[in-house]
């Protein structure tokens, strides 16, 4: 249905009401809201309409791991599928929602914690949401898993040797901690706790984008209520 329809299937159905109604629409208004019980759209009807639950997928890792390159190959192949998918990407995130944070132990916990908590609505809304972070410490990523609720929450670990992310440093950032241009840069000068029991760790070193998207895929599928295709080479 377009909007053109909907405008004027309401203006049908406010004209009817007025008719049956007082002539004071502020009054009405008030009866009617007062009245009746405001009725969200329900998880149910949710997954009626997109055919799939939402649920989040947290790709953790090293800066350069891969995991931008792997949320949007993901986020592309949902979509083409049909599926609602949205990417919080740490970088984006960090120029706007969280641009007051810096790197300090609790900002970066309180930088996932937002991304979590935008995450979680994401979910509740019928979408997909892939959050990729770096998000160095396990209990923030565990109070992550807590607050998707009873919304699916994958963790992938997107792994790649330190080795391997400092030589591919799309953006020089190793190179400047190492020559001690940045403070407390992960890998570097500050710690990354591997993942203690992820869903599915994703070896980036070993295998294509497209052999990491199908392997996430096929965890995802798990988890939600229609079948996940893998992508096309």
């Amino acid at each position: 249905m377009l909007l053109e329809d909907i405008i004027v299937q309401t203006q049908s159905v406010a004209t009817q009401t007025t008719r049956n109604a007082s002539d004071n629409p502020r009054e009405n208004f008030a009866v009617k809201t007062a009245t009746q019980p405001q009725r969200k759209v329900g998880p149910a009807e949710r997954v009626k309409r997109s055919g799939h639950a939402g649920a989040v997928v947290w790709l953790t890792g090293l800066p350069a791991a891969g995991k931008s390159t792997l949320a949007v190959a993901l986020e592309r192949q949902l979509f083409d599928a049909g599926y609602l998918a949205y990417v919080l990407d740490g970088d984006e995130i960090r120029a706007g929602l969280c641009s007051d944070l810096g790197f300090a132990s609790k900002d970066r916990s309180e930088n996932v914690r937002r991304v979590a908590e935008v995450a979680a609505l994401f979910a509740r809304a019928g979408f997909i949401c892939i959050a990729a972070l770096v998000s160095p410490y396990q209990e923030d990523r565990n109070k992550a898993r807590r607050l998707a609720r009873d919304h699916a929450f994958i963790e992938v670990h997107v792994h790649a040797p330190l080795e391997v992310c400092e030589k591919r440093d799309p953006k020089g950032m190793y190179a400047k901690a190492r020559a001690g241009k940045i403070e407390a840069f992960t890998g570097v000068s500050a710690p990354y706790e591997v993942p203690t029991g992820p869903d599915i760790t994703v070896a980036t070193d070993r295998i294509s984008v497209s052999q990491a998207v199908t392997e996430v895929l096929e965890c995802l599928s798990r988890f939600i209520d229609r079948k996940l295709d893998p992508p096309r080479d």
